[in-house]
């Protein structure tokens, strides 16, 4: 009962910073692709900062248990936009994890705040489990999403960099990439592939001055 008691107090910062992350990811991807002239995630009303369409829930939950995971992919047609689509393709791949790469700077530069400035009250502490939470999240899903693993965006940036032939080749194993993730994560290959992610905490942490809190 203390463990399913703590998880629920936990859930109170983790589902919003969860929830904040997921949705910055999608829009960033919509976003670049409206840019470049699709108006596909437009249309299908992805260009919103409610998180409800943005969400998938086996990709949610895994985010929320292991903090790596996955959202909805937002729909993108390359054939709308202006200029390489190729590049195009690699620009709005890029986008999601680079959203979420600013929002952990940001949101560590506002930790650094909360401790420097506020009194470690109820309301403090509590801002500052959310603020560290949205940091971690950010990094992770971020680093998770680099992964070269279809339908994950590093799969799209890497097919589109090397030359067309290794397209197809990402478009025959799509089918399995859930397998394949699933994979990786029972067998605790995840692990050694997400490091980066724990540099970045460490860097994050180091350059804000709060590495104590994190412990790495």
């Amino acid at each position: 009962m203390e463990a399913i008691g703590s998880f629920l107090q936990e859930a109170v910062y983790r589902v919003p910073a969860l929830l904040i992350a997921i949705t910055f990811h999608e829009v960033a991807h919509g976003w670049v692709a409206y840019r470049l002239g699709d108006p596909t995630a437009k249309y299908h009303g992805r260009l919103t900062l409610n998180p409800i369409p943005h969400i998938d829930p086996m990709g949610a939950l895994m985010l929320l248990i292991f903090r790596f995971g996955w959202a909805k992919p937002v729909p993108v047609n390359p054939m709308y936009f202006r200029g390489d689509r190729r590049r195009g393709m690699v620009l709005v791949a890029l986008a999601g994890p680079a959203i979420n790469f600013i929002l952990a700077f940001v949101v560590a530069a506002l930790v650094a705040m909360v401790l420097s400035y506020m009194p470690m009250t109820g309301f403090a502490i509590f801002l500052l489990n959310f603020l560290l939470m949205l940091m971690i999240y950010n990094v992770f899903l971020g680093m998770f999403n680099l992964l070269p693993v279809p339908p994950l965006d590093g799969s799209k940036i890497l097919s589109n960099l090397l030359p067309r032939s290794f397209s197809s080749f990402f478009a025959q194993i799509e089918q399995y990439g859930f397998f394949i993730l699933i994979l990786l994560i029972f067998t605790g290959a995840i692990q050694y592939l997400l490091q980066p992610a724990f540099y970045m905490l460490h860097f994050l942490s180091s350059l804000f001055g709060f590495s104590w809190l994190l412990g790495v």
